[in-house]
C-alpha cells in the first residue's frame, strides 16, 4: 500500500463508550497520514468500509511465545530449532486474532525478534524482555526441591522462560547480557508464582539490593523493569526499588492501588490464564499445588482489575498463556468486560497497552504518524465484546504497518 484511503470507518479505540460517526483515514508508507471526516485525498486505492468498525491493531502485553508447552520445564529442555518453528506458528495464530504487537515477558530472544522484524515470518511486532531474571528457588527455577544441579544446560535455550542469577554481580551481568542480546525491557521474578515448585506466592526472593541493581542497570540503558508480582508486600517492595510495571498484581491492597495510580506505575492483569487453568484442572498440566495457588488468585485478579480501573491505574491487556492454552488469548476481553466497561477492556489492548510499552503515538491508536496497524471487526465490540474472541473469525481485515495480513472483506 503506497497511499490508500479508507472511507466510512467507525473507529473504536476504547477511549469512548459510544460508537462514533464514520470518518475517513489515509495510510501512506506504512503509517496513518490523515484521519478526518470526508477526506478529499485520493489514493492509489480507495476502500469504502461502509460504516464497519475499525480498531487499532490489538496489543497483548504479556505473552511467552517460545514457551510451547504448559510444562515450562519441558519447553526449556527442547531444542531451540524446534522451538523456533513452533513459536512462529504460535505468533501467526496471534496475528490472525488481530494482535499486531505482542510483548514477550520471558523467553523470546533477539534472534526471534529479528526474524519477525526482517519479515521471515508473519507475526505480531515482537517486543521482548529476553530471559526473565529469577533466583535460586524462585519463579522459573523448575528443578525439584532436592535437586541442586546447574540449570546452565537449558537457560539459553529458546524455550526457557528465565535464567537464574544471585547476588549483585550476577544480576548486573544478567541484565546487561539480556539488553545486549536484544531485550527492549527487563522482566524480573520478584514474587512466587503458580507454576514452579519451590516458590509460594508472597515469597520475597530477590533482595532489595539485587532489585535496585537490576533497575539501575536497566535505567542506564534507557529502559525499564517490569516485575512478576502478586503479593501486596512484594508489590510495594518492588516499587520502592524502582520497578515501573506490575505483571499480574492480583493481591494488591487498596492503598497500594492508590499508590500505583499516584506514582504512574502500570499494571498488566492476566485473568484468562487462571480462568483456563481453573476450568481445565489437572488437564492443564499444572500440579495440584499449582492449581491450589491458581484458585487463591483467580477471583482476586478480576476484583483487582475493577479496582485498577476505578483508581485510574493504566492497565494493559495480558494473557500469559503457555503452550496450547494460547488458543484462549482473546478471552481476556470477555473476562474483563464482566468487571469493567467494554470500552475500558478494549482500551487495555490499544491506547493503554501502548503506554505500558512506552510506544504512545506509535502503536495502539489510529492517528497521524502512528504505525498503520488496524483491524476491521464484524459488529460492534462496545455492545458485544465477544466479536473479539475466538480465533479471529469476526475480524475480516488485519493490517500491520500498512500491509494486509488477512483480507476477507466482502465489500
Amino acid at each position: 500500500m503506497a497511499l490508500t484511503v479508507f472511507k466510512n470507518a467507525r473507529i473504536v479505540d476504547g477511549t469512548s463508550p459510544d460508537l462514533p460517526d464514520p470518518v475517513d483515514f489515509v495510510v501512506e508508507n506504512g503509517r496513518f497520514a490523515e484521519v478526518q471526516t470526508a477526506s478529499k485525498v485520493t489514493g492509489d486505492d480507495e476502500v469504502d468500509l461502509k460504516g464497519a468498525t475499525v480498531m487499532p491493531g490489538l496489543i497483548d502485553c504479556h505473552v511467552h511465545v517460545s514457551v510451547v508447552s504448559q510444562d515450562a520445564r519441558h519447553s526449556a529442555e527442547l531444542p531451540s530449532s524446534l522451538i523456533a518453528f513452533q513459536a512462529a506458528e504460535r505468533m501467526k495464530r496471534m496475528l490472525m486474532r488481530g494482535f499486531t504487537t505482542v510483548r514477550d515477558a520471558g523467553g523470546a530472544d533477539g534472534g526471534l525478534k529479528r526474524a519477525v522484524s526482517e519479515g521471515w515470518i508473519d507475526a505480531p511486532r515482537l517486543i521482548i524482555s529476553g530471559k526473565a531474571l529469577a533466583q535460586t528457588g524462585g519463579h522459573t527455577d523448575f528443578r525439584p526441591p532436592y535437586h541442586f544441579g546447574s540449570t546452565a544446560h537449558y537457560e539459553r535455550n529458546l524455550g526457557s522462560m528465565g535464567r537464574l542469577c544471585d547476588g549483585d554481580a550476577e544480576v548486573r551481568r544478567a541484565t546487561r547480557e539480556e539488553i545486549k542480546g536484544g531485550a527492549d525491557f527487563i522482566k524480573v521474578m520478584a514474587d512466587g508464582g503458580v507454576a514452579s515448585p519451590a516458590d509460594p506466592i508472597g515469597y520475597l526472593v530477590f533482595s532489595l539490593d539485587e532489585l535496585k541493581a537490576i533497575v539501575e542497570v536497566a535505567k542506564g540503558f534507557g529502559t525499564y523493569v517490569a516485575a512478576h508480582l502478586y503479593d501486596d508486600t512484594a508489590i510495594n517492595r518492588a516499587i520502592d526499588c524502582g520497578i515501573e510495571c506490575v505483571e499480574h498484581g492480583n493481591l494488591a491492597k487498596d492503598a497500594t492501588i492508590s499508590r500505583m495510580a499516584r506514582e504512574g506505575i502500570r499494571v498488566v492483569p492476566t485473568n484468562v490464564t487462571y480462568d483456563v487453568i481453573s476450568r481445565m484442572g489437572a488437564a492443564s498440566g499444572v500440579t495440584p499445588a499449582g492449581l491450589e495457588r491458581c484458585e487463591s488468585v483467580r477471583e482476586a485478579g478480576l476484583e483487582r482489575t475493577r479496582k485498577f480501573y476505578e483508581a485510574g491505574v493504566v492497565a494493559g491487556y495480558g494473557s500469559d498463556l503457555l503452550g496450547p492454552l494460547e488458543a484462549s488469548q482473546s478471552d481476556e476481553f470477555a473476562l474483563r468486560a464482566r468487571v469493567i466497561p467494554p470500552h475500558a477492556a478494549i482500551r487495555a489492548a490499544t491506547v493503554d497497552a501502548a503506554k505500558v510499552l512506552r510506544r504512545e503515538g506509535e502503536l495502539g491508536e489510529i492517528s497521524p504518524g502512528a504505525l498503520a496497524d488496524f483491524i476491521v471487526v464484524d459488529g460492534n465490540p462496545l455492545e458485544d465484546i465477544s466479536v473479539l474472541t475466538g480465533q479471529g473469525e469476526r475480524i475480516p481485515l488485519i493490517v500491520q504497518g500498512g500491509v494486509a495480513k488477512k483480507n476477507s472483506l466482502a465489500i
